[in-house]
């Protein structure tokens, strides 16, 4: 599929999410006014109302696509389907329950818009003042702190769901279940650059999380030890940097 390079792709992972998706859409459809883009998201194997409302929506609005998984594949799965339809060079990730601001889109486009850019393969944002209970909050900070000590990638909430990459850089990513919580460290693995911007958060309004802090840990520690092993093993001696967003003002 032939990609255009002025044209950003939104790519949002989603199930069972009917309380959150119609203003996420709509919001995102807001920030990027004026602005070529498409707005994909994929339905991982929804049950509730959420496919209903996605139909509804596109008759309403230009540029939505829906993709629908008939069995569940989990969120990295489903960016990789939504990445490998998107038709923009630009990708940018942001979470189905709400809980990552539209409006924070721009804030993850405008390094790219930099000279100093040619390097650059990830935004990751970072949330402040994040809007969770404190046990999730415990968990993640733990969480990654492991990772960032045993991975160097610099980043201090790689599992932040709104991110902009280049299609080409994740695309030429190894795949695998849960890749979107490491993706700083394998584009920095590949040799590109990586920089972080702070980010607003919400509260979630309705539905719940997929993962509790039990279960994000079972599947998180072999996840990180196989990244590890990753990195180890790429024999790659130009490895990217990670660098704050004044790099690319």
């Amino acid at each position: 599929m032939a990609e255009h390079q002025d044209f950003i792709s939104v790519v949002i992972p989603a199930k069972d999410e009917e309380a959150a998706i119609e203003e996420l859409v709509r919001g995102i459809a807001a920030a990027l006014k004026g602005r070529g883009h498409e707005i994909i998201v994929v339905d991982d194997g929804s049950t509730d109302g959420m496919p209903a409302i996605l139909t509804r929506l596109v008759a309403d609005l230009d540029g939505l696509r829906v993709l629908r998984n008939e069995r569940s594949i989990g969120q990295s799965g489903s960016v990789r389907r939504g990445v490998k339809a998107a038709r923009g060079n630009l990708i940018v990730t942001l979470d189905g329950d709400g809980q990552n601001p539209p409006d924070q889109i721009p804030v993850l486009l405008t390094p790219f818009a930099s000279p100093a850019a040619e390097r650059l393969g990830l935004v990751q944002g970072q949330r402040a003042g994040r809007k969770d209970t404190l046990a999730r909050r415990w968990a993640s900070g733990f969480a990654n702190w492991l990772r960032s000590s045993i991975l160097k990638d610099g980043v201090r909430d790689s599992g932040c769901g709104l991110k902009a990459f280049r299609r080409e850089v994740y695309l030429d990513l190894p795949f695998f279940d849960h890749i979107h919580r490491f993706m700083p460290a394998m584009v920095l693995r590949e040799g590109w650059d990586v920089c972080t911007v702070d980010v607003t958060h919400r509260a979630r309004e309705g539905g719940r999380s997929k993962y509790s802090n039990i279960g994000r840990a079972l599947v998180g520690i072999p996840d990180l030890m196989g990244a590890g092993w990753l990195i180890r093993r790429s024999g790659r001696p130009d490895r990217g940097v990670t660098r704050d967003a004044g790099r690319y003002r």
